[in-house]
């Protein structure tokens, strides 16, 4: 086996176990998962499991990363629009598609304290990402109407996102409702 190999072997088995432990922090909750369970549902042993993380912390951190990593990226990008507008509509659409695309993580957010932490852990130290992400939807020094409006948008996006009731909805009209929302909340006009 050549090297090249060997490490999209160990590449796939590290999605898997991502994927894997996903699934099962969905079922069980983080504290309801162990590092057995996840080793025995992807038919592996609980060494191979040690090999890619040593902890349940690091996976669960590790499940939360990518989208943390997509939410800086469309943070950066409407950073660098031109107009406070477009800035906005940047920020909020890629919020929104961000829920969307990770339905079941988001409903992680807001009910497993597991993931809330892994999320904090993950934060800390970039302030940056929280703050630039209010501040461009709030923008420079906003009234106290807006401050409200964007502390009750990003969870209640989340939430609604990530809602059980909300499952069977499909993605797309999931999105529309969410931008509508989020639209009206930031008086923002909607586009078609």
């Amino acid at each position: 086996m050549t090297t090249g190999t060997t490490v999209g072997a160990r590449e796939d088995t590290r999605a898997r176990l991502l994927t894997t432990a996903l699934r099962l922090f969905t079922e069980h909750g983080v504290e309801g998962t162990s590092l057995q369970m996840i080793a025995d549902a992807l038919g592996v042993t609980k060494a191979a499991v040690y090999y890619h993380f040593k902890t349940k912390d690091e996976i669960t951190e590790a499940v939360t990363e990518p989208v943390l990593r997509e939410l800086y990226a469309i943070t950066e990008e409407a950073v660098k629009q031109r107009r406070r507008g477009a800035q906005i509509d940047h920020m909020l659409a890629g919020f929104v598609d961000i829920v969307v695309r990770h339905r079941a993580l988001v409903a992680l957010f807001s009910s497993d304290p597991g993931i809330a932490r892994a999320i904090e852990k993950s934060l800390h130290g970039e302030e940056s990402l929280k703050t630039r992400l209010f501040s461009v939807l709030a923008g420079p020094e906003p009234r106290m109407a807006t401050i409200v409006a964007v502390h009750v948008l990003l969870p209640g996006i989340a939430l609604a996102g990530g809602a059980p009731d909300l499952a069977d909805l499909d993605d797309e009209s999931l999105r529309e409702h969410l931008l509508a929302i989020g639209h009206k909340m930031l008086g923002r006009p909607r586009r078609h």
